[in-house]
């Protein structure tokens, strides 16, 4: 069993190669290999997908990349267990209002806009510890409970035009989308390399994960 992690220069994966790394071993997963070879991305039996930075920046890397075209073979094709994180679950939506419109995989119904805190004196970007609350039950979520901590860094969320693919979301003056999934598919706005034992749980989950 391989695990891809897309490497499309999207920022340091460092972490988020340990973590996966580590659960895998823990778990009897297979091997994780961050790679940017779409021969090795198209006969992955997972794929993750990370991203650091601002949407428009993130789509079109992704889709310049040589992976591109292997990552959607490997999972609408071959239907892999995906999981997206931070920019690379925001990727997901039909299109982000970051800086421009931008069209996104489209694999969520939902649209990426700029968190609008109701109190304001809370501050964007949204940065730290934040609670979650669990709308549905998922295999991702496996041994994890609202009230769980993850760790947040980011400045647009994903607003769900159906909101039956929003599995968790956390309160920061208002509902922010933490989880989202459909089909083999699943995004966390979290850094779950950064989230201590919960994160490193749905890093189990979902190398587990059979769709």
């Amino acid at each position: 069993m391989l695990t891809a992690i897309i490497d499309y220069e999207s920022g340091n994966l460092h972490s988020a190669e340990k973590a996966f790394q580590r659960m895998a071993q823990e778990t009897d997963a297979g091997d994780v290999r961050v790679t940017d070879d779409p021969e090795i991305v198209a006969r992955a039996d997972r794929i993750v997908l990370p991203g650091d930075g601002a949407f428009p920046a993130c789509a079109s890397a992704l889709r310049a990349s040589g992976c591109f075209d292997a990552m959607i073979e490997a999972v609408q094709s071959r239907g892999r267990p995906f999981l997206g994180i931070c920019v690379g679950m925001q990727l997901l939506a039909r299109v982000g209002h970051e800086y421009a419109e931008t069209p996104g995989l489209g694999w969520i119904d939902g649209e990426v806009e700029r968190i609008a805190p109701a109190n304001p004196a809370l501050k964007v970007p949204h940065m730290g510890w934040n609670d979650l609350v669990i709308d549905r039950p998922h295999a991702i979520l496996d041994g994890i409970d609202s009230g769980e901590h993850a760790y947040f860094v980011h400045s647009y969320q994903m607003r769900m035009t159906d909101p039956s693919q929003r599995i968790a979301h956390v309160d920061y003056g208002g509902d922010v989308t933490a989880i989202v999934a459909h089909g083999n598919k699943v995004g966390l706005q979290f850094h779950p390399e950064k989230s201590a034992g919960p994160g490193l749980r749905m890093i189990a989950n979902f190398l587990n994960w059979r769709p």
